[in-house]
């Protein structure tokens, strides 16, 4: 399997010198059954009244995507979906070039919904899903979302400019790397109706939000070693959140496990025992991780001194009263926590960040992956053992 379209030219070359007869036509409904088989694992399935194949092209015509086994949920319909330059790969696979959607255009009551140019770009159809490795995957190079437009009363109370996520593939085919972005994202909180959560959205100004939102990362697949460099959420006049973590375990055969876990908690959503039981499979599988290491990190941009100011003003003080509050109560709650040495460490990077706003860091960095059993176990049990196990550190305006 291979994602570069020069790969993919010089195969065709070969096969159209070799055989010098009449092309086989392609097998829409082959295509559709083995999308569906990648979907099931998530419960999704998509179907469609009638299937039409031009070329290289295969059309899609009265496409529902739903959820297997709920009866409650309506399916989304779509008119028809456009899969382009559709080509059949070693094992049965399939490589599409593009896969148009339809504007999506919906006006129900008093609002509205709408969002256009949304395509999917460069994706892999495994032959079968049972297959070893990478080659039993589906997945893409590019997914992208045009502008998105939420109005309610004729009024734009959310939209968006572009989302773009990427995927690529390394030359061994052992590392999957992922990056996304999410711009031009605005939002009016003017139109809350309650009076108490009204006066709160205004006094911590945030009427009005613009910001991005960023993605990038790696999967080792084979070793299970997914680290995700950076997730940050940046809103101007309010600040930025980032987060960044490095786990392991994290192997195609465990994401598997997960995700059938994940298919039969959706098809008996009523039964309780059933979700009870495949809860508790879940959380068995999770400890099959380790932490590598993590970060959370705040970078202020004027959230921090209006949020004092507010809850200065909610009692009866000002914000820089309610900052001397603040940092006399932290080291009563971090006792109760009971974190050892770590206290005063996260008092005095608490103190720094009120006293001048910059940034503040939450990182964690262990000698050696621990296990998520030995943590949740420590935070039980011992949890001043805790910053020792897994490395913490609290730091501000770093």
């Amino acid at each position: 399997m291979t994602l570069h379209r020069s790969t993919r030219f010089l195969l065709a070359s070969a096969a159209l010198c070799a055989f010098a007869g009449p092309a086989f036509a392609l097998d829409g409904q082959d295509l559709l059954n083995k999308i569906n088989a990648s979907f099931a694992s998530g419960g999704t399935t998509i179907k469609a009244d009638a299937i039409e194949v031009s070329g290289s092209d295969v059309l899609l015509k009265g496409v529902k995507f739903g959820v297997e086994g709920d009866a409650t949920d309506k399916p989304l319909a779509i008119e028809q979906l456009t899969l382009q330059g559709v080509s059949e790969e070693e094992g049965g696979a399939y490589f599409i070039d593009r896969v148009e959607f339809p504007e999506v255009n919906v006006t129900e009551e008093k609002s509205s919904f709408k969002v256009q140019d949304l395509y999917l770009a460069g994706v892999y159809v495994p032959g079968d899903v049972k297959a070893e490795g990478i080659d039993s995957l589906m997945f893409y190079e590019e997914a992208h979302s045009g502008p998105v437009d939420v109005t309610v009363d004729g009024k734009s109370v959310f939209s968006m400019a572009e989302a773009v996520g990427t995927m690529g593939l390394s030359d061994d085919e052992s590392t999957i790397t992922f990056e996304g972005s999410v711009t031009g994202v605005k939002a009016d909180l003017s139109t809350v109706e309650d009076a108490q959560a009204k006066a709160q959205i205004e006094a911590l100004g945030l009427t009005k939000l613009d910001g991005n939102m960023n993605m990038s990362g790696s999967w080792e697949v084979e070793s299970g070693t997914i680290d995700i460099e950076d997730y940050s959420i940046d809103f101007a006049n309010v600040g930025k959140l980032s987060l960044a973590f490095s786990m392991s375990g994290y192997t195609l055969d465990l994401v598997k496990q997960m995700q059938e876990q994940a298919r039969m908690m959706q098809a008996q959503p009523q039964n309780e025992q059933a979700q009870q039981a495949a809860g508790l499979a879940m959380l068995g599988l999770v400890q099959q991780l380790s932490l590598v290491d993590a970060q959370i990190r705040f970078e202020d941009a004027g959230i921090t001194k209006r949020g004092l100011d507010f809850a200065g003003k909610s009692q009866g003080t000002d914000g820089a009263q309610m900052a001397q509050m603040v940092k006399g109560m932290v080291p009563i709650l971090l006792a109760q926590a009971k974190l050892g040495a770590l206290q005063n460490e996260v008092s005095a990077a608490v103190n720094a960040y009120i006293d001048n706003p910059k940034a503040l860091t939450i990182a964690a960095a262990p000698a050696n992956p621990v296990a998520f059993p030995m943590i949740m176990g420590a935070a039980m049990g011992a949890p001043e053992t805790i910053p020792g196990l897994i490395g913490l550190k609290v730091t501000a305006n770093d």
